[in-house]
């Protein structure tokens, strides 16, 4: 029989091990890749300057996790490089925000089904399952608020022309709930809907068409405040008068500077903050090092943004 003190020193020894074990799964290093678009226009600027402010923070906070942050400018080349952070930089986790949400589905799966962690951000996928989490802005609330607003300042009557972004479930989520809310006002017509890819050239050659075909325009839902820019720029240079408003979307400082100013086209916009990439990497980093998983879905709420409220969301020393 052994006495109480080699027990006490198994016991001890026993401890030890265990210790170092439980040191050993919370040291486990965690490399998260970032995939999110390139910097084309002022949202997505915002995109990457949050993800390398979030790169910079976790890492100088956590010795055992790399942050790698890639940018693509084509969804082949995004695919691509979802492909090489498993391959050449072995992550173990991925937040993804897809070019396009039907060709990133796939590639996000693959790397799922090897064992990555994978969060998707803000443009969700085709099959969910292609995904461990998903973290976006509110894009019901998004299409719905403008809709809302834009009848009641057209008291319930008048011609809409509408900007949608890219194809992706995002777009789509926010143009369903526009219509759904602005069927409600039968004498309100909305004339035409096309992409203009969040683009402000692109919203500029749309606007134009936009304004050659119809004679009569009351209300420009852009569904995106760079968009916005390029719809403004046709309106001045056609010099119409017809217009009231001019709709955009996500809460950009220059559009927030327009409605503190009492711009006459520009009085409300919608929030949607880029910052929702900085939270999407910094959740996630911190579920992986603790070994744990994000809930399926997470909502940031997008709210009416007027000159009664304006300053909130007014950060003059942002990148967007």
């Amino acid at each position: 029989m052994r006495s109480s003190n080699q027990l006490l020193t198994c016991l001890a020894a026993a401890c030890a091990l265990a210790f170092g074990a439980g040191q050993a799964i919370a040291a486990e290093k965690v490399t998260l890749g970032v995939s999110i678009p390139t910097a084309t226009h002022g949202f997505t600027g915002g995109i990457v300057w949050w993800a390398n402010q979030a790169k910079r923070e976790l890492e100088a906070a956590n010795p055992t996790l790399k942050v790698i942050v890639k940018t693509a400018a084509s969804t082949p080349e995004q695919a691509n490089q979802v492909q090489d952070l498993l391959v050449v930089n072995k992550m173990n986790a991925l937040v993804l925000l897809p070019l396009e949400s039907s060709s990133l589905t796939q590639p996000a799966a693959q790397v799922k089904n090897k064992g990555v962690y994978v969060t998707v951000v803000d443009r969700g996928l085709t099959n969910p399952a292609a995904q461990n989490a998903y973290v976006a802005g509110d894009n019901t609330a998004f299409g719905r608020l403008p809709a809302e607003y834009l009848a009641k300042r057209l008291n319930g009557k008048g011609n809409i022309v509408v900007l949608r972004g890219m194809p992706s479930t995002i777009d789509n989520e926010r143009t369903n709930a526009f219509n759904e809310e602005i069927r409600k006002y039968p004498n309100i017509k909305v004339l035409d809907a096309k992409y203009g890819n969040w683009n402000r050239d692109d919203a500029f050659k749309v606007m134009q068409d936009y304004l050659t075909r119809f004679k009569q325009i009351d209300a420009v839902w852009a569904a995106d405040d760079d968009m916005a820019v390029g719809v403004l720029k046709a309106i001045e240079q056609a010099r119409r008068t017809d217009i009231k408003e001019v709709f955009g979307g996500a809460g950009a400082k220059f559009a927030i500077k327009k409605i503190l100013d009492g711009d006459k086209l520009v009085q409300a916009d919608v929030s949607y903050s880029p910052k929702f990439i900085y939270d999407a990497i910094k959740m996630t980093a911190n579920a992986r090092l603790k070994g744990q998983a994000l809930p399926a879905k997470t909502i940031v709420p997008s709210v009416l943004i007027t000159r009664e409220n304006g300053k909130q969301f007014y950060f003059p020393d942002s990148p967007y």
